[in-house]
């Protein structure tokens, strides 16, 4: 387990089996993998008095303006996009255009899936005498998720993270935002929190296995975890895996645009595979029970006719797709990917995708996960 050494950057502003189904007439074609279980034990009955931290004392929550110096610090500009510059492992952009693109797929996302996880309500009520329920976002990007949180439940406290500083001035009271590369360890959260989030992070992870663990001791007993991945492929109208060489440049595009970001961020670093493997990792992990796995299948542009709700679906993803690939440029070129070839896949794949005649899906592997507490682990 990597020792964190650097303290971050402050702004103040027993597992269940399951058995696979699927059912293609479900909303967003929705291969469910889970089983209904009743909720676990309340928070009260099963931490009336834990409300121990790890953590020194952090700065009163507040608003707090990004000054030129500290944009300086934090950003880097490559191939016009404007990085992080803390990580070389997560090459996605963090500029104004890329959280517009979080924001539209957060609503996205809303549509598909729901607000919140199962029980996230319940475990965040305000009901514990002398606790105050806290939540955290790892890789928050726009911070779209965390503030609806932390204004849905004004009573708690609310921390987001990422390699950049949030800028909203929107941002509400019990929120505050932390810069920090999680790659580094989260002993500095141990025992904070009653809810952990993270979406779409696996690409600048380099140990998402050991990320679980860690978070596994940042909850608080009989808290949630609630981890969402992509699994960098895309899928036939079968739900068949569609394998491609970079090697070989021929259509169908947008898979192989893909392909060469799923090679670009494993050679960075990035455990692009995580995905596959969440279910595994958090049922197989003695400090979680009750986990609940589910897929979602997103069409990748609306050529599901039959279902207006999956044509609509269809046309989010294909606007997330296409703001995705503009902002995937600096990872391929700095890849070593030569831009004209960058160019030629990216332009045929929006042409692929406009038209609608590509009948493909996008798998996105939503996990949540009850933590039972276990003495042995603090």
């Amino acid at each position: 387990m990597v020792t964190h050494l650097p303290p971050p950057f402050l702004f103040a502003s027993s597992s269940m089996d399951v058995a696979s189904d699927t059912d293609d007439s479900d909303v967003c074609s929705v291969s469910s993998s889970s089983r209904v279980f009743s909720p676990p034990p309340s928070v009260a009955s099963s931490i009336t008095s834990y409300n121990h931290s790890f953590r020194s004392a952090s700065p009163v929550p507040s608003v707090m303006s990004v000054t030129s110096s500290m944009r300086a610090e934090a950003y880097k500009h490559e191939y016009g996009r404007g990085l992080n510059n803390y990580s070389e492992v997560y090459r996605l952009p963090a500029d104004d255009e890329e959280l517009e693109r979080l924001d539209a797929q957060h609503l996205m996302f809303i549509e598909i899936m729901g607000k919140y996880p199962p029980f996230l309500e319940q475990i965040m009520a305000d009901d514990v005498p002398g606790e105050t329920k806290a939540v955290l976002d790892l890789g928050c990007g726009s911070g779209s998720w965390i503030m609806e949180t932390a204004r849905d439940f004004p009573h708690c406290t609310a921390v987001a993270v990422d390699l950049v500083p949030m800028q909203s001035i929107h941002m509400p009271p019990n929120l505050r935002s932390e810069v920090d590369d999680i790659n580094l360890g989260l002993e500095h959260f141990y025992g904070d929190f009653n809810v952990v989030h993270a979406r779409l992070i696996s690409s600048g992870i380099k140990d998402y296995k050991d990320l679980v663990n860690h978070i596994s001791m940042v909850l608080r007993p009989g808290g949630l975890l609630d981890l969402m991945e992509f699994d960098f492929h895309v899928y036939d109208e079968y739900h068949q895996r569609i394998e491609l060489e970079t090697s070989r440049i021929a259509e169908p595009w947008w898979p192989r645009w893909l392909a060469f970001a799923n090679l670009a961020a494993r050679n960075r670093g990035g455990d692009v595979d995580a995905a596959t493997h969440l279910h595994s990792w958090a049922s197989n992990h003695r400090a979680f029970e009750n986990v609940i796995y589910k897929e979602f299948w997103v069409p990748t542009c609306p050529w599901r006719v039959d279902s207006d709700f999956e044509m609509r679906m269809g046309a989010h993803m294909r606007d997330d797709i296409l703001a995705f690939m503009k902002s995937g440029r600096p990872l391929l070129l700095g890849s070593g990917v030569p831009e004209d070839l960058v160019n030629e896949i990216e332009f045929n794949a929006e042409k692929e995708l406009q038209s609608g005649r590509a009948r493909h899906y996008i798998r996105v592997q939503p996990e949540w996960v009850i933590l039972i507490f276990y003495t042995h682990l603090y």
